[in-house]
């Protein structure tokens, strides 16, 4: 067996090198299956993050289609539902040119929206007996109260305008129409709700020259979540409503509502993106469904006449883009030891596969840090949810006696979750010696809707809490080194990095990614998905702009004592450059270590490959100039202003 090194924690040799990262992070996106073949989405780092269309065909062989192509959508900001397949028909968005395009196999692509066209298209749907395609359509406009959303459907044949079939609410998604052709249905919902808070479920009668009549409610409200509606072979009408709390399938049929299945158990996602699915039908007899328990992905099969679930196995804990494919289910999902690849499931047998991974594989398995689940208390004994990773190298020892720097990760959203599936930017700190904790604080999803709403009103305080005794619960078990913590967090995530480094002095260190300082500016200042999204996690403004004030780091910067790194895209329109800006003015007039990078042509969240590995390699720079540890990689200095 070959000798260990010994060296201090931090400054340990890794192969995952943030280049390596970078170049094989490219992000699995939308996935959807015609009769002939499996299409999904790729987000390509070393392409300035171009989303390129790949397909899988029936004889096992894997290209990519459409070159040239961007295949991505922008409403909301997040996008999703960029492309749609039936039959031999595909229909997607091409981010370069803003065009709705068709394309048949072996044809070239032909546009069907107007150019130039001032709105921006998703989460669309086939409707093959009409010769259209359904879609959302937003507004672009430069102020956010003044953008519209709508449904509205084009015809394939020929470049027009468009026909609007759904108007006047603030937000729709999901559109879906019946497998006889004669029903529509939608998701709607208006402010100040996100879909997860509550959205409603219409229903409307749809005739032959694609006109909408009749419409009507049938689930959902300010109270109630509705979630990825689906048409049954057999013509009923399925959705997921958090109604009993938890996100559980649904079926609408002759006018009346029943349950498929009551379990304590999450079906359904926060919406942040159009076009997730998490079941589909094998038959009208079953269904095949993930959901999520613990932080952790199952995946099921549903008997609809017995309403019995069975597991099926396959070692998997995050999945999604879950669809049927003739016998077999295909969808996208990671384990604690694999990353995010493509995977297929023959229902019959249970056999599972893995079909695709455009990462392949370049770790030792013996270099992984595997995930522990834990809870640990808060102040007023809430459980909170997280996963701890120990350091871990194959090569390496620390000197006897010493404990290892702490990295505390906080997730965006914050109305969105981490899994335990291989995460190759927490390998490269536990690989190099650093703990990290990943938490899934108060607020997040997977865990009903109680535990979702227990951050309403708390967002700056039950989130950072939780954070912060998580680092402390650590520290007590004799885990990591106290006087060396960090926090680091993107976007939301940033803001409760700030939070804690402002209201707390249990950090040493943090970085914020595009994280936000000042929310009276955010919600002034913001795109319309998340116009009214505080209201639910702050108050309503200005009604309770003094809360505001208070949560704000920026105006709290007094009490700022420790180290902090910023790093943001250029042309960020959900937290824009000011925000990173003013909190370094500040640290620069207070004589405190900060450094900053601002990245050209990046927006929210980092899609070029060079941008990805210098933003890690300058947090990680950082915190050894903090820590006082020597990097083992050869990185490019960053200037740290007051060191």
């Amino acid at each position: 067996m070959p000798t260990k090194v010994t060296a201090p924690y931090g400054s340990w040799h890794s192969p995952i090198t943030a280049q390596q990262l970078a170049s094989a992070s490219i992000r699995l996106g939308q996935l959807r299956c015609s009769s002939e073949a499996v299409f999904w989405t790729e987000r390509r780092p070393n392409e300035k993050g171009r989303n390129a269309m790949m397909a899988l065909d029936e004889q096992g062989g894997i290209k990519e289609i459409l070159p040239g192509f961007n295949i991505r959508s922008r409403v909301h900001e997040y996008g999703g539902g960029a492309f749609t397949v039936l039959d031999d028909i595909m229909v997607f968005i091409n981010d370069d040119d803003g065009g709705i395009y068709y394309v048949f196999p072996g044809r070239e692509a032909k546009r069907i929206n107007p150019v130039p066209d001032h709105r921006r298209y998703a989460d669309f749907v086939i409707d093959k007996k009409r010769r259209r395609v359904i879609c959302v359509a937003e507004e672009v406009n430069a102020t956010a109260s003044l953008t519209e959303n709508y449904l509205i459907s084009f015809d394939l044949q020929a470049l027009q305008p468009g026909q609007v079939l759904a108007s006047g609410q603030d937000f729709y998604a999901s559109p879906q129409v019946s497998p006889d052709g004669g029903r529509i249905t939608w998701l709607a919902w208006n402010f100040p709700n996100m879909p997860w808070d509550g959205c409603e479920l219409w229903l409307a009668d749809y005739d032959d020259q694609g006109n909408i009549s009749n419409a009507k409610k049938i689930a959902g409200g300010m109270s109630e979540s509705i979630f990825q509606p689906r048409w049954s072979n057999d013509d009923k009408l399925y959705f997921v409503s958090d109604r009993s709390g938890w996100w559980n399938l649904y079926c609408y049929d002759n006018n009346k509502i029943s349950c498929v299945l009551s379990m304590d158990a999450e079906f359904g996602l926060p919406q942040w993106i159009f076009g997730m699915s998490t079941y589909d039908f094998v038959s009208s007899h079953h269904i095949i469904c993930s959901y999520q328990q613990d932080g952790s992905s199952h995946l099921a099969l549903i008997d609809l006449q017995s309403r019995q679930i069975r597991s099926l196995p396959c070692p998997v804990s995050d999945i999604s883009e879950l669809h049927v494919c003739g016998p077999y289910a295909i969808f996208i999902a990671a384990s604690p030891a694999t990353v995010p690849a493509i995977h297929r499931l023959e229902i019959d047998t249970g056999e599972c596969e893995l079909v695709y991974s455009p990462q392949g594989s370049f770790l030792d398995e013996a270099l992984l840090s595997l995930p522990q689940s834990i809870r640990y208390s808060t102040a007023d004994g809430s459980q909170v949810h997280a996963f701890y990773y120990p350091p871990g190298n194959q090569d390496y020892d620390a000197p006897e006696g010493s404990l290892p720097p702490l990295l505390v990760k906080s997730h965006g959203g914050p109305t969105a979750a981490t899994s335990n599936g291989l995460n190759l930017k927490i390998q490269y700190w536990t690989s190099r010696g650093f703990a990290v904790l990943d938490v899934n604080y108060r607020g997040s999803t997977g865990f009903g809707r109680e535990y979702r709403e227990s951050l309403k009103g708390l967002w700056g305080r039950a989130d950072v809490e939780d954070c912060v005794f998580g680092a402390r619960y650590l520290v007590k078990r004799g885990l990591v080194e106290e006087k060396n913590m960090a926090i680091s967090g993107s976007s939301a995530g940033g803001y409760t990095t700030l939070c804690a480094l402002t209201f707390y002095n249990t950090f040493a260190a943090g970085a914020s990614y595009y994280g936000i300082s000042n929310l009276e500016t955010l919600v002034q200042d913001t795109h319309k998905f998340e116009a009214r999204y505080l209201d639910s996690l702050i108050g309503p403004y200005p009604e309770q702009q003094q809360t505001y004030h208070d949560r704000s780091p920026l105006n709290y910067s007094d009490q700022l004592s420790c180290p902090i790194v910023f790093l943001q895209g250029e042309e960020d329109r959900v937290v824009p450059p000011a925000q990173a800006e003013s909190m370094v003015n500040i640290l620069r007039e207070k004589k405190l270590p900060v450094a900053y990078v601002l990245f050209s042509g990046e927006q929210h969240g980092f899609r070029k490959a060079e941008n990805i590995q210098r933003a890690l390699e300058v947090e990680y720079y950082f915190y050894s100039k903090v820590f006082g540890f020597k990097c083992a990689d050869d990185i490019e200095a960053v200037v740290v202003e007051n060191m």
